[in-house]
């Protein structure tokens, strides 16, 4: 056999064996049976190829693939060798199983892209764990703190003692956390609710007693805060003001009933409905009477607390119903008249205003008793009245009182008229007496001399403006019976009377009946 032909049998062999070597590697690194074809399909592609290719070339290239796969073998199998640490160490912290992955063979692209990501959805949820973990551990401490609590179980101390890496944030604990805090805060807000409770009493305890200011700053330190030593001071401090109650019956019994007609007067109770509470008047200060005292109190409270928003509204309607009076009893009022200030017109702006906000008002609080009514199917009661129908009684009283005072003022009147018409009207500007001033020039109408030659002797002078009237001296019994008083002139001599009394008689009688003067440009005729 020539020798060329040895060296291509040996070429042949080389390259079987290449192949062979090959296939083996690509099972060892779990290469599919698909892309195994696909990559003998590229070496065929190779030996074929036309050029000048040689065998020595085409053994040192398959070499080359070689190095490269066995290099991405060593790598694979490092970084599935890390993401299983790694996946070890979450699982551990976590709880959780491991990932299931085959550390005897090469790991493909794929399988390690799925371990990496499930590496790193460990990593996410070990830190929101943490951090709810961290979040809960501080609120637990904050609350252990306020109620004074030293962890008593395993748990408690591996979460406030421990370190925080040690401990296993698997989902079981975190709910267990989470219970914990629960339970914590639910004593919390029970002792506070506990310590409101007795700050509460102490201080109706402290008002019913009248305790000093001084005494009161003495506990002061106490009054906020709901530790167990607040809470327990809390307590000591009611028990010395249920020892000092009982020493002091009848003060606190006086004190509760005082509280008591307040709250009577917010409900607007009746007469008969506070009569109904009949140890109100009883004067035995005994315990029982207190415990008497005490269950009406609280159920007073509670029926104002129920009822607030209606007595609320009724209140406010009577608010404004005393000023819409007020405001009425001011525009009766003549003095009104001659206020300064514009306080006038404020006023009636402010009484208009109440007639259009008083039916309003009414109307709401109609509805909303109707409404309650329906609810509690019982009436709502004002003074022991159904509210509508005191608000129309207390509109008609005031009607009634408008409807009195007019007939009053009109009967003043009358009577004003008719003593206006036995003995003239009063002197309305008292301060300045026109008819009897001085005759000077410019001040006295002229008249001719036969108008006053008859006004010297029968008339006396009116004012033009006033309306006053001034009389001559005619004998006229005064409204007491009492004779007349004459009266001298300056010269001595008497004043002729019946000569004024003939001159006037046209104006004393006409057909019987006694008639007011008429004036004329200032003068009487």
């Amino acid at each position: 056999m020539r020798r060329s032909e040895v060296l291509a049998e040996e070429s042949i062999v080389c390259l079987q064996k290449a192949l062979n070597h090959l296939r083996e590697i690509w099972e060892l690194i779990g290469i599919p049976e698909d892309q195994r074809l696909q990559r003998t399909e590229v070496v065929k592609k190779h030996i074929k190829e036309e050029g000048e290719t040689t065998i020595l070339q085409l053994e040192k290239d398959l070499r080359t693939q070689v190095e490269l796969m066995r290099k991405q073998k060593k790598e694979r199998r490092q970084e599935l060798k890390l993401l299983q640490e790694q996946d070890q160490e979450l699982c551990e912290i976590l709880c959780v199983p491991r990932y299931d992955v085959d550390s005897t063979s090469v790991p493909s692209l794929e399988e390690l892209s799925q371990f990496r990501q499930h590496v790193a959805t460990l990593r996410e949820t070990k830190a929101s764990r943490r951090e709810e973990f961290v979040n809960i551990k501080r609120q637990i401490i904050l609350c252990m703190e306020e109620l004074d609590h030293t962890p008593d179980t395993s748990f408690e101390r591996d979460v406030v003692c421990e370190d925080e890496d040690a401990f296993c944030l698997s989902l079981e604990n975190i709910a267990t956390l989470q219970k914990l805090l629960r339970q914590l805060e639910m004593r919390k807000s029970q002792n506070e609710a506990v310590c409101e409770g007795l700050r509460a009493q102490i201080r109706e305890l402290w008002d019913r007693l009248q305790i000093p200011a001084e005494e009161r700053e003495a506990v002061a330190t106490v009054m906020t805060g709901s530790k167990a030593k607040v809470r327990k001071a809390l307590q000591l401090e009611v028990d010395r003001l249920e020892e000092l109650k009982m020493q002091n019956m009848k003060k606190v019994i006086e004190a509760i009933r005082v509280e008591l007609a307040q709250y009577w007067d917010q409900c607007f109770y009746s007469q008969e409905q506070r009569q109904a509470f009949a140890p109100y008047y009883a004067e035995d200060y005994t315990e029982n009477l207190l415990q008497l005292h005490d269950a009406e109190i609280v159920r007073l409270r509670n029926y104002y607390e129920v009822h607030r928003e209606l007595f609320e509204g009724v209140q406010k309607w009577e608010e404004s119903w005393r000023l819409f009076l007020e405001f009425e009893r001011k525009a009766s009022d003549p003095s009104r008249f001659t206020n300064r200030g514009g306080n006038l017109l404020k006023e009636e702006k402010q009484r208009a205003k109440l007639q259009k906000t008083l039916p309003k008002l009414e109307e709401e609080l109609k509805a909303r008793i109707e409404m309650w009514e329906q609810e509690h199917s019982k009436a709502f009661v004002v003074n022991g009245q159904k509210f509508m129908e005191y608000v129309t009684e207390q509109w008609e009283m005031h009607r009634l009182e408008k409807e009195r005072a007019k007939q009053e003022r009109q009967l003043k009147n009358k009577k004003q008229t008719e003593t206006e018409m036995l003995y003239g009207s009063a002197p309305r500007t008292p301060n300045k007496r026109r008819g009897l001033a001085p005759n000077t020039p410019g001040k006295v109408r002229k008249l001719n001399t036969t108008t006053m030659s008859n006004a010297t002797a029968n008339s006396s002078i009116r004012p033009v403006f006033g309306g006053t009237v001034y009389r001559s001296p005619v004998s006229r019994l005064p409204p007491s019976g009492s004779k007349p008083v004459i009266t001298s002139t300056c010269s001595g001599k008497k004043t002729p009377r019946a000569g004024r009394y003939g001159a006037n008689k046209e104006n004393v009688e006409l057909n019987g009946s006694i008639l007011s003067a008429r004036t004329f440009k200032g003068f009487q005729i």
